[in-house]
Formats: structure tokens, C-alpha cells, sequence
């Protein structure tokens, strides 16, 4: 795959990631053509977007489970990670309890941060939330980024990472 990421200094420039957000939209779009088996497209987004976007050192998704009410750590890329995180705990928890997305410039100043990974110092994470089937309308999870470098994420990115999890969220069959 090739795109404008593949040039890190690329994604300072607005219009330059804005466009590499839109070939990354389009590979998401055809990595899950044909495809609704929720684990196998969160495997597979986090691995595309693991290697597709520059400065992480962790991508991956949280599922909620219904039964605890917390979030349990699903497919990923990256080091071991928190195996549950309650519900409005941390960026991932808070972000699931708003069901909106956080985007965290420095995680020290985040009160409550979960310190999976020491080297981890910004950090982005998007509700997943139903749109059809016997969940629709429902929280199913979160997509968690994380990065060593501080102020790593910026609102284009956070549309960028929305627009994919809508492409994910409807490609899905969420039981």
C-alpha cells in the first residue's frame, strides 16, 4: 500500500493528511468488502492502520461486554496491553462513556490514565457505536491509538479516524 503517511513528514501538512485519510478511507472500504465477522475486521483495520500510520506504538480495540459493563481488550497491535477497563475509566473508558471521541495532546495530564506502556504520550480513541442489526444504536466498543509523541493527534485525524470507523461500523455484524 502506498500513500502520503508513508512520508512521516507529510502529516503536518493539512492538506497532505487529509488526503492520506482519504486513500486510507478507500483501503479500510476494500480491506472489509465482503467481510462482516467483527473480529476478523477489527483484526484486520488495526493491523492497516498499525502499519499505515506514522509515530504509534499502539493501535487497537476495546469490545464492550454487556455482562460486566466494561470494556475487554480485543484485536490490537502493539505491546500487551489492559485487559479491561471499566466503563468512564481512563481516555478509553471516559470516551465510551460520553460515546464520543477523546483526543488526549499529553496522557500525563489526563486524570485517571491507564499506564499500559511507559512510552505511550498522546493518545486518541473513537466510540464504536451500532448502526444496524440487533445491537444498532448500542455501544460495541472503542478504537484506541496511542503514540510516544506528545501532541501526536489533531482534529484531522480524529476525522479520519471517524470517517473509518463509520466504514467499519457498517461493514459489521455486531452480536
Amino acid at each position: 500500500m502506498s500513500n502520503a503517511f508513508n512520508t512521516p513528514y507529510l502529516i503536518h501538512n493539512a492538506a497532505t493528511k487529509t488526503k492520506a485519510y482519504e486513500e486510507l478511507e478507500t483501503s479500510v472500504r476494500a480491506l472489509l468488502t465482503g467481510e462482516t465477522d467483527a473480529i476478523a475486521n477489527l483484526a484486520n483495520v488495526a493491523a492497516l492502520l498499525y502499519l499505515t500510520l506514522p509515530e504509534l506504538n499502539w493501535v487497537g480495540f476495546y469490545r464492550l461486554a454487556p455482562e460486566s459493563n466494561e470494556l475487554v481488550l480485543g484485536p490490537f497491535q502493539g505491546k500487551p496491553a489492559c485487559v479491561r477497563i471499566a466503563i468512564g475509566r481512563a481516555v478509553c473508558g471516559t470516551a465510551a462513556a460520553r460515546r464520543e471521541s477523546v483526543l488526549v495532546k499529553n496522557v500525563h495530564e489526563f486524570p485517571g490514565h491507564i499506564v499500559c506502556d511507559s512510552a505511550s504520550n498522546s493518545e486518541i480513541v473513537v466510540p464504536l457505536i451500532a448502526t444496524a442489526g440487533p445491537r444498532a444504536g448500542e455501544l460495541v466498543g472503542v478504537l484506541d491509538l496511542d503514540s510516544p509523541i506528545l501532541e501526536r493527534f489533531d482534529d484531522i485525524d480524529l476525522k479520519g479516524l471517524e470517517k473509518i470507523v463509520a466504514v467499519l461500523i457498517s461493514s459489521t455484524v455486531w452480536h
